[in-house]
């Protein structure tokens, strides 16, 4: 399928659209209170509750419900609590405790009480709080699918293979791709001597070298990840069950099992269209000021069906991309009250505001992930 370029309109006011958003903030900043902190914590018990509804089920026997529990559980915790919170999002909401502020959330033994994941908190949060959201959809943006996936798009092998390829790399994308990924960045971060910051996205080591471990990065995988999340999710979760007998405990391995596949399908639907299609531009280089930046983000960026927090809530209040990018640092309700106003600014200034069902963009990023389909790139 051949891309459609979509350029921004040449007497783009981008002064004029950086100021308006910069007043948005301002008076987005000035209503914090106590709502905020009361919906996210609505939406941690939402999460804690799916967890431990499906524990409470899962000894009974091997059942989609209970995987879908644990898995929903799961994905709350990290793309609602652990986004939002590590992107400083409740910092200045009054009243805060500091387990839900970026600096004393999933700290030390906390980790595993906030959110235990596959995944390094202070890795993801170079990976992505810093560098995917300071150069989205550049070269320097670690999750660039059209990149990552360069060598399987460039594969003259059958295309089912490829196909294929994408639906096991969803079903286990956690531990094989932002695991491994995301330490690899903060090694190349803690290794590097000049103040090229850029240059952390990417090496020439590859995911499977992440597992090596005779490599710095691969004992942290193994230390910090691997051992202590497999063990603790596979192994010991399963032995608590140890007196309701054999079948209690195979039940909640294969529970928790299947959760972790469906969990990883679930987050990679709604995480990696985010910033994937032919209609969503990639750049080359850095944009020329700010303005252009704010431009940028919104010209890359996708919103799935928003509004209401059930909905909002399923696709982890990851259907406001638009305005995440714009503003990483708010928490998840206000996103939901200033969605119609970022709509209406790009609106009034020009800019494509690309707003579809999840579904559509599923099939925009496996189109993207397979070859079939490429972001246009925009001439500077």
């Amino acid at each position: 399928m051949t891309a459609v370029p979509r350029h921004a309109p040449p007497l783009l006011d981008l002064e004029g659209f950086e100021r308006e958003l910069r007043e948005l903030k301002t008076e987005v900043m000035a209503s914090l209170g106590p709502e905020d902190l009361a919906h996210l914590k609505k939406l941690e018990r939402w999460a804690r509750w799916s967890t431990l509804a499906g524990y409470a089920t899962a000894w009974t026997l091997p059942n989609p419900i209970t995987m879908a529990l644990l898995s929903t559980g799961s994905m709350a915790q990290w793309t609602i609590i652990a986004h939002h919170v590590l992107h400083k999002g409740m910092d200045h909401v009054p009243g805060t405790p500091e387990r839900l502020t970026s600096k004393g959330f999933a700290r030390g033994l906390r980790r595993w009480i906030d959110w235990p994941d596959w995944m390094a908190p202070d890795a993801w949060h170079h990976e992505h709080n810093v560098l995917h959201h300071a150069y989205t959809n550049e070269a320097a943006d670690p999750d660039l699918v059209e990149l990552n996936l360069g060598p399987l798009r460039d594969w003259k092998g059958p295309k089912l293979a490829k196909h294929l390829a994408v639906a096991w790399f969803a079903l286990t994308w956690k531990l094989t791709y932002y695991a491994p990924n995301t330490l690899q960045v903060l090694e190349r971060k803690r290794g590097r001597t000049s103040g090229d910051i850029r240059s952390d996205a990417r090496g020439t080591a590859t995911l499977l070298d992440g597992f090596d471990p005779r490599t710095t990065e691969g004992r942290q995988l193994w230390l910090r990840s691997i051992l202590p999340y497999g063990l603790g999710r596979f192994v010991a979760m399963p032995a608590l069950f140890a007196p309701l007998g054999p079948w209690a405990m195979f039940s909640v391995l294969m529970n928790s099992l299947g959760a972790e596949l469906l969990t990883n399908l679930h987050t990679f639907a709604i995480i990696t269209p985010n910033h994937a299609g032919d209609d969503l531009e990639r750049f080359e280089g850095p944009p020329k000021g700010k303005g252009e930046w704010f431009a940028r983000q919104v010209r890359s960026s996708v919103n799935f069906a928003t509004g209401g927090d059930v909905n909002d809530f399923l696709h982890g209040f990851l259907n406001y991309q638009i305005e995440h990018h714009l503003f990483p640092d708010l928490p998840p309700r206000q996103y939901q009250r200033i969605q119609p106003r970022v709509k209406a600014l790009c609106e009034k200034y020009g800019l494509p505001y690309v707003q579809e069902p999840l579904w559509k963009r599923v099939q925009q990023l496996w189109g993207v992930a397979v070859g079939d389909r490429s972001h246009p790139v925009p001439k500077r």
